[in-house]
């Protein structure tokens, strides 16, 4: 199964290069309080990252923490009984 990950992502990293190769048109990208000169490619890069960043964070705080606050509950509860059967 990890030999297919590692298939998967090099041939989505291949298809981003691609990409990024074929789009090398100047664009001007406008952020909030300033704007700045790149290629489309590196505009497309960019936007990408902040995909999956933005991802990450919400799988963080909608998945990851409260799965870890229950496992921290658990584990508090298990302890004591624990303790008493000692």
């Amino acid at each position: 199964m990890n030999m297919f990950r590692l298939v998967v992502a090099l041939l989505f990293l291949a298809y981003g290069l691609i990409i990024g190769v074929l789009n090398t048109q100047p664009i001007t990208l406008k952020l909030l309080f300033t704007e700045f000169q790149t290629s489309s490619d590196v505009g497309i890069m960019l936007s990408l990252l902040l995909g999956v960043v933005v991802g990450g964070l919400i799988v963080l705080a909608t998945l990851v923490w409260p799965l870890y606050a229950k496992l921290r509950k658990a584990k508090r509860a298990v302890a004591p009984s624990q303790d008493a059967g000692a």
